[in-house]
């Protein structure tokens, strides 16, 4: 290995350690104050070094331009704390399950899900880093559902394996994005499966929908999936509670089927809708609204919003 390429492995593995720094110091702790703790130590001294509060501050004045600068300070810390916690919570999976299994379901999906489940009809639910997606994941598997997960494997390798290890933990399959995965996950819908995908990320090869009145590039994989499959397409969030450690688990109404861009602006608004709600619950340090008017400028130079809506 050459001396450039150490010192870029070294420089990983120092990051990792800085991100799980958190984690590992509130593990001794009881439950309730490692969470707390986690949040915290994530928010004022983790965040700050790796740029959240920039990105955040950045993303806030790109589609809430007139947010007041006492709600953006709020944010900047409410968010990353809101990411320590879920972190805390993924690497504290026996107490972290009794919480999410004693969550209240509720909302117009749950007889939509209970008549799929009734004739092993696939579902794939839809989510995004709102609350605890993963609280999300638990609640479904306790509604009855052979539930795999798709994720996106995190840059940083070494904290990426952790990260991996403790999400296999909480439950399998999970399913890693990639040829591989996506073979693992069809595989598993023809089985009357269930899957959970995140679509708020920035997707390269999607298209640039609506997110929150900008232009974001979004994944249209799980619109595809389900009318595949003939799946149920159910958007799904975890919400978090005033006490910082229990949740509801709102279950949406099925997008109903059409085509893939149209199913996915429906998605897009829905968790606009939660956001708006809730802005200090959803990960506002994703590079979302980078480059989202790319791809779909080569194959239909039109108004993407307008082009998107259903």
């Amino acid at each position: 290995m050459t001396r450039p390429a150490v010192a870029r492995r070294l420089g990983e593995v120092a990051l990792g350690m800085a991100l799980s720094a958190p984690i590992t110091l509130a593990r001794p702790l009881p439950y309730r104050w490692r969470i707390a703790v986690t949040g915290w130590l994530t928010a004022r001294i983790v965040a700050p070094l790796a740029g959240y509060d920039r990105r955040v501050r950045d993303n806030l004045a790109h589609v809430w331009p007139d947010l007041p600068e006492a709600e953006i300070r709020h944010l900047m810390r409410a968010v990353p704390d809101q990411a320590g916690r879920s972190m805390a919570e993924l690497h504290s999976p026996t107490s972290f399950k009794a919480r999410a299994a004693a969550a209240r379901v509720h909302g117009p999906g749950l007889d939509h899900l209970r008549d799929a489940r009734m004739r092993d009809r696939p579902v794939v639910f839809v989510t995004g880093h709102l609350g605890s997606f993963n609280a999300a994941r638990l609640a479904m598997i306790a509604q009855g559902f052979d539930l795999g997960s798709f994720y996106r494997p995190m840059h940083n390798r070494w904290f990426n394996r952790r990260y991996v290890a403790a999400m296999a933990a909480l439950s399998e399959p999970i399913f890693e994005q990639g040829r591989r995965g996506m073979r693992q996950m069809l595989t598993h819908l023809g089985r009357s499966g269930a899957v959970l995908i995140l679509t708020d990320v920035r997707a390269q090869d999607g298209v640039p929908l609506d997110f929150l009145g900008k232009p974001a590039l979004s994944p249209l994989t799980a619109a595809k999936l389900a009318l595949k499959f003939g799946a149920l397409l159910v958007p799904v969030w975890g919400i978090r509670g005033e006490t910082g450690l229990d949740f509801e688990i709102l279950v949406e109404a099925p997008v109903q089927p059409d085509d893939p861009v149209s199913m996915m602006q429906v998605v897009n608004d829905r968790l606009a809708r939660q956001v708006r709600a809730r802005p200090d619950q959803w990960f506002w340090v994703h590079r979302r609204w980078h480059d989202g008017s790319g791809p779909l400028e080569k194959s239909a130079p039109r108004d993407v919003t307008t082009q998107a809506r259903p």
